[in-house]
């Protein structure tokens, strides 16, 4: 292998790099990478968008949630609320250990504690439950600040949020910031909404767009059918349609829908629609249950929702 600009091979003195954007040629220094640029910038840009496609089209094992701790089912995708009427979701986040459970589990720790005349513990950790709503606050945000000291991106993630529902975007912006950096899945999708609508942040599609890839790659949905959208509106339906299989394969219902129209506008082969409306259905049948059932039901009832 040879320095793509002056030729020189590698040796013993010698030390060839790699074009970090492309990997296809290598260069001996920084002044051949630079006096090369001109005649390697087409072909760089066009290997690289290649690259970024390979990881941004791969389907991911799960959706972000991942499985309950306890019983290792898929957790559930929250579902659409506008269409339901439901201001429930599907899982529930423990406050003492950060952990997200199923609401089966959930449900069914309570009802052994019921039965059995037991103190109220965290399904997961066993942490006793505050008794009064003063004490559970106050031993929330003790652990809040716990986990923002150790830069805890969920905890970055979760006071992001407090700050966007006191109206300061500023502060949650550079919560998520921080968060998306430390890998949190979440905040990168709540940025690209952040820097979609120009709220708190000077509005820009790219970094809206770069964000939200981040998020599909680690498994939101949302975020995909959001991108499946804008390159929808961009006129690129091959690339759309890509993105809506995927999130329909994570069993999101609304890629599915939009895949079912444009499968009847004749832009979805019959073989592609068919094999993500089976994905779709094994994502949301993995994630169901008896206990799950019981436990939705239980939280219908307890909290009178409708959904």
């Amino acid at each position: 292998m040879c320095c793509a600009s002056c030729s020189i091979k590698a040796n013993d003195d010698i030390k060839l790099k790699k074009c970090t954007a492309c990997n296809l040629v290598k260069y001996c220094g920084v002044k051949c990478q630079k006096e090369h640029r001109s005649k390697h910038k087409r072909e760089c840009k066009k290997r690289a968008a290649e690259l970024r496609d390979e990881i941004l089209f791969r389907q991911p094992e799960s959706s972000r949630l991942g499985d309950c701790p306890i019983c290792c089912l898929p957790l559930p995708i929250p579902c659409d609320v506008q269409k339901h009427n439901c201001s429930s979701s599907p899982v529930i986040s423990m406050h003492c250990c950060s952990q997200v459970i199923c609401k089966g589990c959930y449900y069914a720790n309570r009802m052994r504690e019921r039965e059995q005349s037991l103190p109220t513990l965290c399904p997961y950790c066993r942490h006793p439950a505050p008794k009064t709503e003063e004490a559970w606050k106050e031993e929330t945000e003790k652990r809040r600040m716990k986990r923002l000291e150790a830069n805890d991106p969920v905890a970055l993630q979760e006071l992001g949020v407090d700050h966007y529902h006191d109206g300061d975007y500023g502060s949650s912006i550079k919560c998520w910031r921080k968060a998306a950096v430390l890998g949190d899945v979440v905040s990168h999708y709540q940025m690209s909404i952040m820097y979609r609508e120009g709220k708190g942040v000077q509005k820009d599609m790219k970094k809206a767009i770069y964000h939200a890839e981040q998020a599909a790659i680690g498994g939101d949905p949302k975020a995909r059918y959001n991108l499946g959208v804008e390159e929808m509106n961009n006129g690129r339906i091959q690339r759309a349609v890509r993105h809506h299989i995927i999130a329909a394969s994570l069993g999101y219902e609304k890629s599915l829908e939009v895949l079912r129209k444009h499968y009847a506008a004749g832009c979805v082969q019959k073989n592609d629609f068919a094999a993500a409306l089976r994905a779709y259905q094994a994502a949301v049948d993995a994630t169901k249950s008896p206990q799950r059932e019981k436990g939705e039901e239980w939280y219908r009832l307890k909290n009178h929702w409708k959904c």
